[in-house]
């Protein structure tokens, strides 16, 4: 295979990390360019090298690229590489979905960029607030495709979620609890979690949105409108700062570790704190609407919660200090830049307590306050990452950086941060994502932009230090670093194909590998002792000092290159070629990425007619192209033989997956019915029925498709019992009247939208569709979600019904069904409640 091929077809873990991890560095370099734009424009107040609204379009991308394509993608490349590794896996459980998220995540960012040739990008803030969202204020092509790159976004970000969290609780090496995963681990897997709903959340306000500019729908224009996409947007923003903070806590901890020789002081008490403040920020949200008329208690109690959220991490600041007071500090790069941001850190958190009191919210709100207190939480943040470049590129590459490269690099970065965002409080009465301010305030800016060109540089140093690492660094041996003692330094560097050497256990508390003879005959691994073939001295999950006579990079030298098998001088592992191991080539990954770029390019012009319409056409027919043949391609994944699974050990990774993936449909639905409820109350509940039109506010269709739907379900459960009496031709029968039963669902829906549209009184003279008014919209827009669900239903029974006409799903291939009716019966539950909600109520 070429080399340039492999990319575009991969599908393993640690290429994918890689791909994320430099797609994120070019967008970081391009959130960069427009930051600099904003510092040169702020060297005194007033227009200069940009117009109003190009000002407002650099503000808002470099938000928007910052916090969505370079932070969080950043660190999943580390997460995407290392943690398999860490946990002992292969790879991913899916590993073919892990690439289409990669090549969702590029393509949506790609999308962003096209907006800049449409006109004039996304301008009104990366929080994107309400109306100035709406077309009124954003009419042009690049707005709403910036909307649709976002719902891009968000798709790659559910597809990664759903193959971590199945990952991380199905395929940990025997005897890896989950409370002694490797911190770095650990906060991935609450990351994760946490994307999962959150972003969940924002998919459906972007969907909202991206109806608003399609569709003509009125949601964020109706009365209660901006109020409702503050709670949407923020009831996703606040989680997302902890989604960014976490990997980076987890690769401090990681450092903290290394570098002091010291285990983690407190570590249960550590987690425990991360796990309470991943439960609390979801219910912190309102603090950024004091400004709001919510009343006086309601802002109360959420001031209370956003002190409480703080307490957690005082713990863990706490926790780091106490480890380097006990520890011997090796001031290596990777810990500098952990411990600069453990202090800028500190910095962000206690001038955010100004912000989580309502008295003086009221007066920061608004103002450059905010801007340098989100700045030094948020790219506080980025600094752990960049610790986490450093500490693991001797790992990723086999080589060295230079280490007076880095230092160089750490001493413009921390001196360039402060110079940039520690002026922001003293300026702060400028407003924010205005050019323009008070004269006297121009001392303040001007010394953060020089902070900024300092900063900008550093990153140059960075570049610079890296290629030229990659090509003539020192060859380092399998752990450079004297004390690290998690998984991923047990194996060469960089590391093989399939990981490790054998099948990794902590059975003995420390890292170890066992042949295949030892496993049992059912693959358990339980009749026998593990025994190991190899072991890893003193490697351990948990960190901490590395076990009596082990010494830098003697632990674990146990692959040699990217083929071998059998470990080095430490042990006698012997090959086991003969296992299964995953394909790591698809192509179909890529084309729906692409598919999928094209598609959203097309829609976002689609008003336009021409050449928006081909874009759209080809982008359907190669989407349908792509996903028929990423079904037909055999693509195998073996699941692993001997791995600790609790809590789901009776549970296949893709039924775990499908749970997975319907607990955040349960967040997109719980979205769209939420708005419709708050929505509702504010117009008023009954005044409400005077925005139907009378005679076609009937419950008949509505009831119509509930017998419909109910009846489908059944029939699913009979295609279940079909398979498991090995009856093909009852299967064929059972899934054939599932189909045909959607399709009348959708046939009866859309003889009621149309009876709707063309209906005509003196209230309604041009019928009731979409946009007629914020009653219309809420039914169309949440019912068409749903039926949009059931499409896609439908096209999943459409590639069964051939294969199960040649026998397929029968006997213990009868699973395949049961996923598809774990997705089914979530759709007709889903209708349950919406039938009473938009026909009876």
């Amino acid at each position: 295979m070429s080399s340039v091929r492999r990319w575009f077809v991969t599908t393993n873990h640690k290429d994918i990390g890689i791909l994320y991890t430099i797609t994120a560095l070019f967008f970081l370099v391009l959130g960069g360019v427009l930051a600099m734009l904003m510092r040169v424009q702020l060297w005194g107040p007033g227009e200069s090298i940009l117009s109003a609204g190009a000002y407002n379009q650099a503000v808002s991308a470099h938000g928007l690229l910052m916090v969505f394509w370079f932070i969080s993608p950043f660190a999943f490349g580390f997460a995407n590489y290392f943690v398999p590794l860490q946990i002992g896996a292969d790879d991913l459980a899916f590993p073919r979905l892990n690439a289409m998220s990669y090549w969702a995540y590029l393509f949506s960012g790609l999308l962003f960029i096209a907006s800049f040739f449409q006109g004039s990008t996304f301008a009104g803030g990366w929080t994107m607030y309400a109306p100035l969202n709406v077309p009124t204020y954003m009419p042009n092509v690049g707005g709403t495709t910036v909307v649709l790159a976002l719902i891009m976004f968000v798709a790659a970000v559910t597809m990664g979620s759903v193959n971590f969290l199945t990952t991380m609780y199905r395929m940990r090496a025997e005897g890896l609890r989950m409370r002694d995963l490797p911190m770095f681990s650990m906060s991935i897997l609450l990351t994760v979690w946490m994307m999962l709903f959150a972003f969940a959340a924002l998919l459906a306000a972007l969907m909202i949105l991206a109806a608003e500019h399609l569709l003509g729908v009125t949601y964020f224009t109706a009365d209660g409108g901006t109020l409702l996409w503050t709670h949407l947007f923020w009831f996703f923003g606040h989680p997302e700062v902890y989604i960014v903070f976490f990997p980076a806590l987890g690769i401090m901890a990681e450092c903290f570790q290394t570098f002091t020789g010291q285990r983690l002081v407190g570590r249960k008490w550590f987690v425990l704190a991360m796990v309470l403040v991943a439960l609390q920020s979801f219910v912190v949200w309102m603090h950024h609407m004091f400004l709001t008329g919510i009343n006086l208690e309601i802002k109360t109690l959420f001031m209370v919660t956003t002190i409480g959220i703080s307490l957690p991490f005082d713990l863990m600041v706490f926790s780091l200090i106490y480890t380097m007071i006990k520890g011997r500090i090796r001031f290596t790069t990777p810990f500098l830049f952990s411990l600069g941001a453990l202090i800028l850190f500190i910095i962000g958190g206690i001038t955010g307590v100004f912000l989580g009191a309502v008295v003086l919210d009221y007066e920061f709100r608004g103002t450059y306050w905010v801007v340098a207190h989100f700045h030094y939480v948020m790219v506080g943040g980025a600094t752990g990452l960049f610790a986490g470049i450093y500490y693991w590129f001797p790992k990723m590459t086999g080589r060295m950086y230079d280490e007076f490269l880095g230092k160089l690099h750490f001493g413009l970065y921390f001196v360039g941060f402060n110079l940039l965002y520690f002026p922001m409080f003293g300026a702060w009465e400028t407003p924010r994502r205005v050019f323009d301010y008070a004269p006297g305030l121009s001392g303040w800016h001007q010394v953060a932009t020089i902070g900024g060109f300092l900063l900008g540089i550093s990153f140059l140093v960075m570049f610079y230090n890296l290629f030229k690492s990659m090509a003539t660094g020192e060859e380092v041996g399998d752990n450079p670093w004297e004390y690290a003692t998690t998984a991923e330094w047990a194996v060469s560097s960089p590391p093989p194909l399939e990981n490790f050497p054998g099948k990794p256990s902590y059975a003995g508390g420390t890292l170890s590998f066992r042949d295949d003879p030892e496993l049992t005959a059912d693959g358990s691994g339980d009749a026998e002792p593990a025994t190991a073939t190899a072991t890893s001295a003193g490697h351990r999950p948990d960190g901490g000092v590395r076990a009596e006579g082990a010494t830098a990079g003697s632990g674990g030298a146990l692959v040699t290159g990217p083929d071998a098998v059998t470990p080095s001088a430490t042990g006698g592992a012997t090959a086991h070629a003969e296992e299964e191991h995953a394909d790591h080539a698809s192509i179909w990954p890529f084309i729906i990425g692409l598919a999928g770029f094209l598609t959203f390019l097309g829609v976002s012009g689609i008003q336009e007619g021409g050449a928006y319409y081909w874009l759209t056409g080809t982008g359907g027919v190669l989407s349908a192209v792509g996903f028929v043949g990423l079904a037909r391609e055999p693509f195998h994944v073996p699941e692993p033989t001997v791995a600790e699974q609790w809590p789901f050990g009776g549970v296949e990774n893709m039924k775990l997956g499908m749970w997975t993936f319907l607990a955040s449909d349960v967040v997109l639905f719980g979205g769209f019915i939420g708005s419709y409820l708050f929505l509702r109350v504010a117009n008023g509940w009954m005044h409400w029925h005077h925005a139907f039109i009378p005679e076609a506010h009937v419950t008949f269709p509505g009831l119509v498709n509930t017998y419909l739907l109910l009846a489908s379900s059944f029939a699913v459960v009979l295609a279940l019992v079909a398979a498991h009496r090995n009856s093909s031709r009852g299967v064929v029968a059972a899934l054939s009247v599932t189909w045909l039963l959607g399709v009348g669902f959708l046939i009866n829906k859309a003889m009621e939208w149309q009876h709707l549209f063309h209906i005509h009184t003196e209230a309604f003279p041009n019928g009731w569709n979409a946009g007629t008014n914020v009653a219309s919209s809420t039914f169309y827009l949440t019912t068409g979600l749903h039926g949009a669900h059931v499409i896609v239903g439908l096209i999943m029974l459409m590639y069964m019904i051939p294969r199960a006409m040649k026998g397929a799903y029968l006997g213990d291939d009868e699973t395949s069904i049961e996923y598809f009716g774990l997705y089914w019966h979530f759709v007709d539950i889903v209708w349950l409640f919406l039938f009473p909600l938009f026909y009876i109520l």
